[in-house]
């Protein structure tokens, strides 16, 4: 504890005498100042005991001292020492009554005392406080850290509440609390989530201060990255003293050391997962399960969800890129487009995948949904695969596990967002995603392909996230209101469009109306209300045309594809 007035009073060295304000002997001594001036107020910061013998005062003046009392008092003085026997005898009974009314201590010092004595006692009074506060920092770095290294973050959230009496608790990347000690501390701090996520939002290394004096919690990043990737808060009854937060900036660096060596970790678990997905969608499952050893658990050998996400500036680009996917959905690097010449997989021979390659780790819009994934999994204790590549990012998931649910609800949330209008926790561009249907390990290339599928129905439609059964289970219509679509089947067209522009005959309608009656022509002409052989002779007329023939199925089917994607234009 730092000197009060009261182990002054109590040195036997100094030999001071209390002469008022004992009810506040209590109070913290921050240093001893002599000053003779008659106001001495503006060189003083508060917590001073002021050292005087009233050589410029009026010190047997009732009213000027009451001024002068009332003055330090509201200054944050701590006491008032008068030296007796230099210009005074005795203290003033005009100084002692006014320091009783303010309820400022007053000491009387001895003529044999120096004021230098008094300094010296309050300076090795704090100086002995303040070693006493590093050594018990040192003590408590020593046992945070051997409790990091025995029991984890938990076991040094556990210390560090004994340290600050009080509470701990961590956060990962999306503001979820990972652990707390004591236990009740978790519902205390999950309340603070939006605050972390604030302070998530500062510039590394960032701290918050929130609650009151009985309830006063510290939040800190941890971290080196521009993006925290953790959080820490302490809570106290009262601000830290200096042996706590010795405490609590160890706590930091040592949850920060396990942070980065995490980051590590993970960075080199992608590097891996790359190499697994390379492996499955290769067609060669046992040597994925090799490679991933017990790193995925039973992920690969359980039914899977495969998951393509890109961020939605990226789709319009992508939905325009050429040579971006290898045979059969496999997924290629997007700095890597496939030459024209590249050769292509002949009938019975089998698509090999083209490499997946761990790239840099996904910022933006990919990293929020990494991390809300990755969170979902951790506290779910479910293996997740997760592979940077390129522009997206590729994942895959349990069959009905947290981290495919948790897909699911953060799509659910940008939709509604878009909704209302909204940008999602402030941010312009969002993860649009597609969802394989359940796939086992020998189908990781259809899963793949099934995703891509997905995930271009879900640019179309401007949603975040379209399953692979929703696709599966539609109506192939749907499809056709891409814009190329539409610019194949106005050019397919054309020709007879501008024919009955002439006022020469319908053939457009004739063809649909055949079309739709599967070739009879006595149905169809009887829905026209035409005779049987004009019918006939029209669709000549479209075949002139066109310069193809009705009876190839092909042609057929691409007319009236064109005919459903146009209906809504005529």
């Amino acid at each position: 504890m730092p000197p009060t007035l009261a182990s002054l009073v109590h040195h036997s060295a100094l030999k001071l005498t209390v002469r008022a304000g004992e009810e506040r002997l209590a109070t913290p001594v921050r240093w001893a100042h002599a000053s003779e001036l008659a106001d001495p107020v503006p060189y003083m910061e508060g917590g001073e005991l002021l050292l005087i013998t009233a050589l410029k005062l009026d010190a047997e003046d009732p009213e000027a001292m009451r001024r002068y009392v009332r003055r330090l008092g509201q200054a944050g003085v701590a006491g008032l020492g008068f030296a007796v026997g230099v210009h005074y005898a005795t203290i003033p009974d005009a100084l002692v009554d006014a320091a009783a009314e303010e309820g400022l201590p007053l000491l009387e010092v001895p003529r044999r005392t120096p004021f230098l004595a008094i300094s010296k006692a309050v300076s090795a009074a704090i100086s002995a406080e303040q070693y006493q506060a590093v050594t018990a920092g040192f003590a408590a770095q020593r046992d945070l850290t051997k409790q990091a290294l025995g029991g984890g973050p938990a076991g040094l959230l556990a210390a560090l509440a004994g340290q600050v009496d009080g509470w701990a608790a961590l956060y990962d990347a999306t503001g979820a609390v990972v652990a707390a000690a004591p236990e009740w501390a978790a519902r205390r701090a999950a309340r603070l989530t939006p605050e972390v996520e604030r302070l998530h939002a500062r510039t590394p290394p960032a701290s918050l201060v929130v609650g009151g004096e009985a309830d006063r919690v510290e939040l800190h990043t941890l971290g080196t990255s521009r993006r925290p990737r953790a959080a820490l808060a302490v809570g106290t009854g009262a601000p830290l003293g200096t042996a706590e937060r010795y405490a609590v900036h160890s706590a930091i660096a040592l949850l920060t050391l396990t942070t980065e060596r995490s980051r590590s970790l993970h960075e080199a678990e992608q590097r891996v997962g790359a190499a697994v997905l390379r492996m499955l969608l290769a067609g060669e499952p046992e040597h994925a399960r090799t490679a991933a050893g017990s790193l995925y658990g039973d992920l690969l050998d359980a039914p899977y969800r495969l998951i393509i996400a890109e961020a939605a500036s990226a789709t319009a680009a992508r939905a325009h890129a050429d040579g971006r996917t290898a045979p059969h959905g496999a997924p290629r690097p997007v700095d890597a487009p496939r030459p024209d010449d590249a050769p292509r997989p002949v009938a019975g021979e089998r698509a090999v995948a083209a490499p997946v390659r761990a790239g840099e780790p996904p910022a933006g819009p990919l990293a929020a949904l990494a991390e809300h994934v990755e969170a979902a999994a951790a506290r779910a204790g479910e293996a997740l695969l997760v592979v940077p590549d390129g522009e997206r990012l590729v994942l895959l998931t349990a069959d009905g596990g947290a981290a495919a649910r948790a897909c699911v609800g953060y799509a659910a949330a940008v939709d509604q967002a878009r909704t209302t209008g909204q940008a999602l926790a402030g941010r312009t561009d969002e993860p649009v995603m597609g969802l394989s249907a359940p796939a086992g390990p020998i189908a990781a290339a259809t899963a793949y392909r099934q995703a891509e599928q997905a995930l271009s129905v879900a640019r179309r439609r401007g949603r975040a996230l379209v399953e692979h059964e929703e696709v599966a289970t539609g109506s192939v219509v749907q499809l056709l209101s891409d814009d190329a679509v539409r610019a194949f089947a106005d050019g397919l067209l054309r020709a007879l469009r501008e024919h009955d522009a002439t006022g020469r005959g319908d053939l457009v309608a004739s063809l649909r109306a055949w079309l739709s009656r599967h070739g009879q022509w006595d149905a169809a002409a009887a829905e026209l209300g035409v005779h049987r052989h004009t019918l006939r002779y029209r669709m000549r007329r479209v075949e002139e045309i066109l310069g193809r023939s009705l009876d190839d199925p092909d042609v057929r089917m691409e007319l009236w594809l064109a005919l459903k994607a146009t209906s809504g234009t005529e």
